[in-house]
This record gives structure tokens, sequence and C-alpha cells, in this order.
């Protein structure tokens, strides 16, 4: 079968896996917002096989999505549904609520008004004391973590001024807005972090 593929998602899987793995212990049904190709999806949902792992991202990207979640064919992983930050979310099923969420590099490839959405989204739809979890490169007080980041964050605004590494200190006041705590910074490899938020 014809799939979409990141060599980067093979890369991170398993990291980011093992920071999932206890943070997601106690919950039923996760929202990943902007699965890309479907890879982590795949990955995460057989780990976690206690849950429902529900990938979403925009109409173009869903194709490529259910080719991989076809091939898997797993109990706990339905077909993808869309999602534009800039659109309709959606709508919550008392029956099955979503009570954590994922997103793995997105921040820096949306515009700073689509983070901004993205966050009051995840703030409106999670109820108290679910998490979400947001991996990326992200920057400090203005400065970036490694040269690679600063090397990257030029080429993303070169190619799309709209687009950058996001500080987290801009990010912060947002989450705040949202009702979102941040509640760990993980480290994670190739100068990439995980923020691991909790909505208050």
């Amino acid at each position: 079968m014809d799939k979409p593929y990141s060599p980067a998602c093979d890369e991170n899987k398993a990291p980011i896996l093992a920071v999932l793995v206890p943070l997601f212990a106690d919950r039923r049904h996760v929202l990943e917002i902007g699965a890309g190709t479907g890879q982590h999806a795949v990955h995460f949902a057989p780990a976690l096989a206690h849950l429902t792992w529900q990938a979403s991202d925009v109409a173009a990207h869903l194709p490529g999505i259910g080719r991989w979640l076809a091939e898997a064919d797993l109990p706990n992983l339905p077909a993808a549904i869309e999602l534009d930050v800039d659109g309709a979310w959606p709508e919550p099923d008392p029956a099955a609520p979503i009570d954590a969420v994922y997103s793995a590099n997105t921040a820096h490839i949306m515009a700073w008004t689509q983070v901004q959405r993205m966050l009051a989204g995840v703030g409106a739809l999670l109820p108290a004391g679910a998490p979400f979890a947001l991996y990326g490169p992200f920057s400090k007080g203005g400065q970036h973590t490694s040269r690679s980041n600063a090397d990257f964050d030029r080429m993303l605004r070169a190619r799309d001024p709209f687009s950058g590494v996001r500080d987290l200190d801009d990010l912060l006041p947002v989450a705040e807005a949202a009702g979102l705590a941040l509640e760990d910074d993980i480290a994670m490899p190739v100068n990439n972090r995980t923020l691991v938020w909790r909505k208050r």
C-alpha cells in the first residue's frame, strides 16, 4: 500500500511514546491534532491499547492517514477525522469524551494565530485535570536552544513568514488564558521538547 512516510516520525516515535505511556495511563480517549502521515497513531495505539486514539488533520492529509490506519487495522484506532484549527472543532461525544490531547510538530508550521486557536480549542475541549502533550522544537526567552533549531527557524520563516519555532514565553500566556497550566517541559532527542499542559 502506497503510504506517506516521514523519517522523523520513525526517529522520534519511541522517545515520545516513553513520555506518553505514563502520562496517558489513566486516559480513555485521546485526540491527536495534526496526525500528519499517521505513523505516530499506528505506533502509539497498540502500546496504549486501553484507550481510543483518535487521529485528526486537515482534509488533504486524511487519505494518507487512512492508508496507514487501514493497514494497521487496530480496534482502538478509528478512522481519522477532519480538524482544521481555523474551522469547527469536533462536537464532544458524551459517550466517549476526549480526556487527553496530543500534537507533534504542528506549532512551528502553523501561523501564530492558528497556534492561539489550537490552544484555545484544546482548553475548551478538555475536562479539568486532563493533559495536553505538545511535541516539537521550542525556544525560550527569545533564544533558540541549539544552532540547528535557529537554522530550522530561519528555513521555516523563509518558506512561510507566518511559521517558525515558537517561544515558550509566548505560549505561556495564551495557554493560561485557555485554562492550560504548564506541568512539565521534557527535553527530547534532536533538540526537541515535549510540553505537558494540564487543564485547570
